[in-house]
């Protein structure tokens, strides 16, 4: 005889761990609305840590994001920011960002334009929000200031040399220096994580600043790996400073990197302390679809337990976080089943230029939702009153060549918020 589940009730069911899923894990407490979240390990950590707004559309970057979101709905009028009142982004962008900053890890705050932020190969990505720490790397690109790059022996994912040889046209005051790192240097391979880790120690932190000094020379300021702390960055990085005696900036490493681990980590510790309940590393394996509640059903190492829901937010993502998959027949939504909007057929998904500038239509697949940010039925009803999505499993958006994925994110699950405020009177 199996035992009876065990159940906890909630107003809402946060179903993903991804960025829209904790995104709206703040939106939730921030109104006093009782949260359960759930997922496995998500996304995050394949994530440079810069909050894209909107960076990238028809084959240009953009400067002023803002101006670029109120012409999105000529070119893209099914698009979910398209959806969006600029006071809805903004606002919910700058309270996520300040939420991070609260929790631990400071940001630059949204600006009325994008900045050129640094990636690991030698090149800039236009983003709207970077960490404090990486800062010092777009005002030095800007300025065109002299900088050594360094990195380290054995280290994987990033490459002083290939960085600086990358942006030699268009930084003419940069140079490389490869060093040991205290204790990692005898050539075997390195890991950011481990160098992260370790630089929360007191004395690797004199020892590798030491070692920094010493390849300095007239440089204004110093470009490293994005090691500096996988718990309080910003301590380290300005400890890092202060011993070396010039600005110092982080580079984002080859995905899994530390700014996306460092972002995962600080919201599995800090959200529950914030009054979250967080079920990590378990996916829902059930959902029954009541009048009045929603349930979800997974197994942990006791047994099956069943969260009865008032609403819930489906932020499942996409392809690589499992929200939707691929198969011979077409795309799925993994969870509940819901519509796809997608191509026709398999012919369809992929246009014959791998880098065409208009993207593939598999690409803008997704889930189809109200104003409200309800899934939709094949005759476009909700789903239920109570179930709302979030974030890239949405239709009509292709967040990776627009460079909007946190801005996808982040501004969908307030809006969703709203509709589970509204249900829960709150």
């Amino acid at each position: 005889m199996n035992p009876e589940p065990r159940r906890i009730t909630t107003d809402v069911a946060i179903v993903g761990t991804g960025l829209a899923g904790f995104a709206a894990a703040v939106f939730c407490l921030d109104r006093g609305i009782a949260a359960v979240q759930l997922g496995h390990a998500g996304a995050l950590t394949y994530t440079t840590g810069y909050f894209d707004l909107l960076g990238y559309d028809r084959g240009r970057s953009i400067d002023d994001p803002w101006r670029a979101l109120a012409d999105l709905g000529a070119t893209w009028p099914g698009h979910p920011l398209a959806r969006l009142p600029r006071s809805t982004i903004e606002q919910a962008f700058r309270r996520f960002a300040e939420a991070i900053g609260d929790l631990g890890i400071a940001y630059v705050p949204p600006g009325a334009t994008n900045v050129r932020a640094l990636l690991p190969t030698g090149l800039a990505k236009t983003t709207s929000s970077i960490p404090r720490t990486m800062a010092a790397g777009a005002a030095a690109l800007a300025e065109k200031k002299r900088t050594v790059i360094v990195d380290f022996i054995g280290l994987v994912g990033f490459s002083a040399k290939e960085f600086v040889t990358n942006f030699a046209a268009d930084w003419p005051g940069l140079s490389s220096a490869h060093i040991g790192f205290p204790d990692l240097d005898g050539g075997a391979e390195a890991y950011p994580e481990v160098m992260a880790r370790a630089l929360e120690v007191r004395a690797t932190r004199e020892r590798l600043a030491a070692r920094i000094r010493a390849v300095v020379g007239d440089a204004d300021c110093v470009g490293l790996p994005a090691v500096l702390g996988v718990h309080a960055p910003d301590r380290v990085h300005a400890a890092m400073e202060e011993l070396v005696g010039v600005p110092i900036f982080e580079i984002p490493t080859m995905p899994p990197a530390v700014p996306g681990l460092r972002l995962r980590e600080l919201l599995e510790q800090a959200m529950p302390a914030r009054g979250l309940r967080l079920v990590s590393q378990h996916k829902a394996t059930r959902v029954d679809l009541r009048p009045d509640r929603i349930d979800f059903g997974y197994r942990d190492n006791f047994g099956e337990v069943v969260i009865e829901a008032r609403t819930a937010i489906l932020a499942t993502g996409r392809f690589l976080s499992g929200g939707l998959v691929a198969e011979r027949s077409g795309l799925r939504e993994t969870l509940i089943g819901l519509p796809v909007e997608q191509p026709a057929g398999r012919g369809d998904w992929h246009r014959d230029d791998c880098f065409d500038v208009r993207g593939h239509p598999i690409n803008r697949s997704g889930v189809v939702v109200d104003d409200d940010f309800r899934p939709l039925d094949h005759d476009g009803v909700p789903v239920h009153p109570g179930l709302f999505a979030a974030g890239a499993i949405l239709a009509g958006q292709d967040w990776v060549r627009q460079r909007c994925g946190a801005g996808l994110a982040i501004a969908t699950a307030w809006r969703a918020v709203d509709g589970v405020a509204r249900m829960s009177g709150r």
